[in-house]
């Protein structure tokens, strides 16, 4: 259980997130150096350096999101114009891709950070076609997100690239795309001129997540904590009823896969800041603010409780709760997390996604959410220093010990070592970046960082 430190403050980590952008503006300039633009994506390192693999190219707005997000904190501008320049000459094959769930990884990471920056007045000589082109791109993207729509017995999702009957609790944190299309006011336009509201897909997905991706200790099986997730929920496709959980990347359908109950800490959270902004009119249609709010909430706080409960003392997880290796370990998660252990290795990109949704949850929350904004703060203590922290010029990641696929066994494993360590990936990197700069936003009295303009 995270020991959670009480007397941390944003301004207090400032040391060491100055420290990560120091660290984090070689790294990007490596990776562009030797990721040839136009060529396969990188996603995750093996000996220090980025190397594509994976199923589609879903981490390309992370790599020039996270060179956007390094201006954004430093304001130094080559790292803007590279942000800038890949957006418009390679983005765009992602705007209208029909295929995948990632619309709010790739596209709100680059043109939604670039149209943030527009209304910030951050853009140095900007113009209101520039403003338009980033608004026409969002409204694409979430229209185009929001097509790939299964229809189920009680409502609907956005189905992963296994198919319509794949629910992925990752997709929780895509939503931003619709999101932010609902925000600039665009629907999706279906058969017969129908109007298709993008806010009404955003919550039904979400109302899905949190019934079938996410546990409340209310005995719906045998293996029902409160607050664990599971990363694929699979439905039949001729009735829409729900069939089994079931897990990709984690080790098994009935136990917890840390970067999949991270994504839903932080997609909850952040939507849960999202309907904030909205007036209660936009949700009367859905049982009415409220109720939505009221199932939001309950998911977020179960799945950040769980992260509490279930991490080393330190805030960095092990990747997987039920890894068989554990059960080696001892009392693992009365010490600090151990990720030169020769039994399983810690994923330190679940504890950067994880500790924004606990800040976030924390501050939407108010008085009450102190509790989770000292444990993400407690969280990024451990995350911005050494092991995890890279500061080798030669290693081209910036968060180590992060896991990719284990059951698949993609992740390197260095010479004399039993489980993969000392890699970085894409997500892990950019949301270091990214919940850097909202903690850096705080201390230093910015504007509170959120994902639309």
């Amino acid at each position: 259980m995270i020991k959670i430190n009480p007397t941390l403050t944003p301004a207090s980590l400032l040391p060491k997130i100055h420290r990560l952008w120091e660290a984090s503006a070689p790294k990007i300039r490596s990776i562009e150096a030797s990721c040839i633009p136009g060529k396969a994506t990188p996603v995750f390192t093996a000996a220090g350096q980025y190397t594509a693999r994976g199923w589609t190219e879903w981490t390309q707005g992370f790599q020039y999101g996270g060179a956007i997000l390094q201006y954004d904190a430093t304001g130094e501008r080559e790292f803007l114009e590279l942000g800038r320049e890949r957006t418009l000459n390679l983005m765009a094959p992602h705007l209208t891709h029909v295929g995948v769930h990632d619309h709010g990884f790739n596209n709100v990471s680059t043109y939604g950070n670039l149209l943030r920056l527009w209304h910030e007045n951050r853009l140095g000589e900007q113009s209101a076609w520039e403003r338009h082109f980033l608004e026409l791109a969002l409204k694409v993207s979430g229209a185009v997100q929001a097509a790939r729509w299964a229809t189920v017995k009680d409502g609907g999702f956005i189905y992963s690239f296994n198919g319509p009957h794949s629910l992925f609790v990752d997709t929780i944190r895509s939503l931003r795309s619709l999101a932010v299309g609902h925000r600039l006011g665009h629907v999706l336009m279906g058969e017969n001129d129908q109007r298709i509201s993008l806010l009404g897909r955003l919550i039904e997905h979400a109302e899905a997540t949190a019934k079938y991706s996410v546990y409340y200790g209310e005995g719906r099986d045998s293996y029902d904590s409160r607050g664990r997730t599971t990363h694929e929920a699979v439905f039949n496709r001729n009735d829409g009823q729900f069939r089994c959980p079931n897990s990709q990347q984690g080790y098994a359908p009935f136990s917890t896969w840390t970067r999949g109950l991270a994504w839903a800490m932080c997609g909850f959270a952040e939507q849960l800041e999202f309907l904030a902004t909205l007036p209660d009119a936009d949700l009367v249609s859905f049982g009415g603010r409220a109720a939505v709010q009221g199932w939001m909430r309950k998911a977020a706080e179960a799945t950040c409780d769980f992260y509490i409960e279930h991490s080393p003392t330190d805030g960095i997880p092990y990747w997987d709760t039920g890894a068989p290796g554990l059960a080696k370990m001892g009392d693992y998660l009365d010490r600090a997390a151990d990720p030169f252990n020769d039994h399983e290795p810690v994923d330190s990109s679940a504890a950067a996604i994880g500790a924004q949704g606990l800040l976030r949850l924390g501050a939407w929350l108010g008085e009450s959410g102190a509790r989770y904004v000292q444990a993400g703060l407690t969280v990024l203590d451990t995350l911005f220093t050494e092991p995890y922290l890279s500061v080798d010029a030669g290693h081209q990641g910036l968060i180590l010990h992060s896991i990719y696929h284990r059951p698949n066994g993609w992740d390197y494993v260095p010479a004399g070592s039993k489980i993969p360590r000392g890699e970085s990936s894409m997500w892990g990197d950019y949301h270091a970046r990214e919940v850097a700069l909202y903690v850096q936003r705080l201390a230093e009295g910015k504007p509170y960082l959120t994902f639309w303009s």
